[in-house]
């Protein structure tokens, strides 16, 4: 396996002693417990480096979806630093330089010129998954997008377009209503520099996705799969993106189903008569946000689930009390905190239609629709871009 040093994140930057467990606090009801920001900076200072290793573990077992790992990195880390400070920490440098920061050249490395799409890693094939974390990825760094092969990125998102209006995730033909929100997301994230949502057929993958609701509310990942709310998102996300929540039938029947994931220790589960999970704070708490029913579920409740999953010592949050962390639930339990109000004000918070920092939404203009239950409702400001659908 080809040695990832271009992925270094600067680690002699991060500006935290090993020695120093410097914690803020969450308001939660009538107490506050603490957040342990220094510790999961150093959790992820020390993951990068096992991750740069050929022979370690870590970098063996996500060898396959490393540019998603990356993107779960990156983010959670803009999450806890201001812009500036994540520049510093990622190398990145001003573009009049000509020199592009290590992610960025590694993330470029990835690219599939065969299929036009990103792999998750040097030399794999195109798959609509990585295509968008690394976008994503980009976006983050500010790098310019006139820069990539558009036309080519392009033409792969449309050639997975299937009659019915869903997508696959590459040549192979799985179809799923992931593809379906990442084939919008990506499409959107380049509208700068191309033609946006025209380039594929909007009405029909509007219709396919409209048609993968259930009748207790939720989506699947197609037609008649079972409810789960990680196609929620996908699905809600997507017509988020396409201006289309109105063809969700029964916005609250939708609600309530959401509401139920919550369970008796806070925490929220993908399906029923499963485990609360804390990637869930961030699966259905950005739906939730999207139709204006946060309220529905008890935040102090989950904002205690997920700062009972850090881990206080070596930092990182793990998808339950007890467990071991890992990236991918430290980034979307930092997330669900962000979505929640509960980190402090100092912070960037999270956009729930795109999974990037609001400020990098607002300066690429990313568009998309919110739902409001009522006029008059106080718009959530992270969403103040966005049309409105009163329903």
């Amino acid at each position: 396996m080809e040695s990832n040093h271009e992925l270094n994140l600067e680690k002699s930057k991060l500006n935290i002693e090993d020695d120093e467990k410097v914690t803020v606090s969450l308001d939660i009801g009538h107490s506050s417990v603490p957040f342990y920001r220094s510790s999961h900076l150093r959790y992820i200072r020390r993951l990068a480096s096992k991750l740069d290793s050929p022979s370690s573990y870590e970098g063996a077992v996500t060898e396959h979806l490393r540019m998603s790992g990356i993107y779960w990195t990156y983010t959670a880390l803009s999450l806890l630093v201001s812009p500036s400070e994540a520049n510093i920490i990622l190398g990145v440098v001003p573009s009049s330089t000509g020199v592009r920061c290590s992610i960025v050249d590694w993330v470029l490395k990835c690219f599939d010129e065969k299929s036009g799409g990103f792999g998750g890693n040097i030399g794999h094939d195109g798959h609509l998954l990585y295509t968008l974390s690394a976008l994503q990825i980009l976006v983050i760094a500010d790098y310019d997008l006139n820069q990539l092969a558009v036309e080519n990125i392009v033409s792969f998102i449309v050639s997975l377009q299937q009659d019915d209006g869903s997508f696959a995730g590459d040549h192979w033909g799985e179809i799923d209503t992931r593809f379906s929100y990442c084939a919008l997301s990506v499409l959107s994230l380049l509208s700068s520099v191309s033609g946006g949502l025209n380039c594929i057929y909007l009405d029909k993958a509007v219709e396919y996705i409209a048609s993968c609701q259930n009748l207790d509310g939720g989506f699947g990942s197609m037609k008649g799969a079972e409810s789960h709310a990680g196609q929620v998102f996908c699905c809600v996300g997507a017509l988020s993106i396409a201006k289309a929540l109105d063809v969700i039938r029964h916005p609250d029947l939708l609600g309530w189903w959401l509401a139920e994931r919550q369970c008796d220790s806070g925490g929220l589960n993908g399906r029923p008569e499963k485990q609360a999970d804390v990637c869930y704070s961030w699966w259905i708490l950005s739906v939730l946000s999207i139709m204006d029913r946060l309220d529905w579920i008890s935040e102090d409740k989950l904002s205690g689930f997920i700062a009972k999953a850090q881990d206080p010592d070596d930092g990182g949050i793990a998808d339950r009390p007890e467990d071991m962390p890992d990236i991918f639930h430290t980034f979307f339990g930092i997330a669900g905190l962000s979505l929640l109000r509960k980190l402090p004000d100092s912070y960037r918070s999270i956009d729930p239609v795109y999974a990037l920092p609001v400020d990098v939404v607002q300066r690429c203009g990313l568009s998309g629709q919110v739902i409001r239950r009522k006029v008059g409702d106080v718009e959530d400001g992270r969403l103040e871009q966005y049309d409105v659908l009163e329903k």
